[in-house]
């Protein structure tokens, strides 16, 4: 294995976990992507783009909902993976954004065939990775914090 196979290419993205308030509680909205994984929608920081920044373009970009207000960080997480037998270590900052109205609408050009609104147990379920729970959990501590909706 040669040295540049073994040194990881650094990538930063960055993403929101977009809430809803309705009468019956908090919803929040997960995209599903052409895996069939659920998950929150992110992606790239374009050049000189800070990571807030490139959350909010994200989200609209992704389910093309304005109107976005950006209600502070969440978590910033990091794993490891191989793309085209390179080791890329991803660093993704999360943001707590709130979508009061409008609805939205996957970006299928993106590979996203969908974007639906969850209660913080059905998406708990449904998130496809244990760091994007990590991420819903502490947005449902920071939304919901005695627990309640």
């Amino acid at each position: 294995m040669t040295a540049h196979a073994r040194t990881p290419r650094e990538e930063v993205s960055a993403g929101g976990v977009v809430f809803r308030r309705s009468p019956d509680g908090v919803r929040v909205l997960l995209i599903r992507d052409s895996y069939r994984n659920w998950g929150f929608p992110k992606g790239h920081l374009e050049a000189d783009e800070s990571p807030d920044a490139a959350a909010v373009r994200e989200v609209r970009e992704e389910t093309g909902l304005t109107g976005l207000a950006l209600t502070g960080p969440l978590e910033v997480i990091d794993w490891n993976f191989r793309f085209r037998g390179r080791l890329v270590h991803k660093v993704c900052h999360f943001y707590l954004i709130e979508a009061a109205h409008g609805r939205a609408r996957p970006l299928r050009r993106e590979g996203i065939t969908a974007c639906k609104w969850f209660t913080f147990d059905e998406a708990t379920s449904l998130v496809s990775y244990e760091n994007a729970r990590m991420v819903l959990a502490g947005a449902r501590a920071m939304l919901e914090p005695d627990g309640a909706p």
